[in-house]
């Protein structure tokens, strides 16, 4: 019994969802929402206020602007993508605390939270104050 709630607290400590990083960045928490897709893709659309550092880029001269002290939550597109897995993998490797977002950007969409970008919709949740 000891190994599988160790399984399931070891997964409630390496991954959000949408639901937990939306009311993280809400509330103004030292969250950054870590798009790990290439640049068009990110500059398309994206989770209000992330950044972007597609995880085939990330290293120590790409990284080395962001604040240690915060936790990075690290997305891609959804379940088919494992761009995000990777991106958490690289910057835990790099010393920062890491989240993996479960679902992606798909399900932040399906949450119907906004997007930002060349596409960009409103979110149908209460207002979000994001800062990086």
């Amino acid at each position: 019994m000891n190994k599988q709630i160790e399984y399931y607290q070891n997964k409630l400590d390496y991954e959000w969802d949408s639901y937990d990083l939306f009311h993280a960045l809400e509330k103004g928490e030292a969250v950054v929402a870590l798009d790990t897709r290439k640049r068009a893709t990110f500059e398309n659309e994206h989770i209000p206020g992330a950044i972007n550092i597609p995880h085939r880029e990330m290293n120590e001269e790409s990284t080395r602007h962001l604040d240690k002290s915060k936790t990075y939550v690290c997305y891609c597109t959804g379940i088919g993508c494992n761009a995000s897995t990777h991106g958490a993998l690289n910057m835990s490797k790099l010393g920062f605390n890491v989240r993996e977002l479960i679902g992606g950007f798909e399900w932040w969409k399906l949450e119907k939270y906004g997007t930002e970008g060349t596409v960009k919709t409103e979110s149908q949740k209460s207002q979000m104050n994001v800062s990086v």
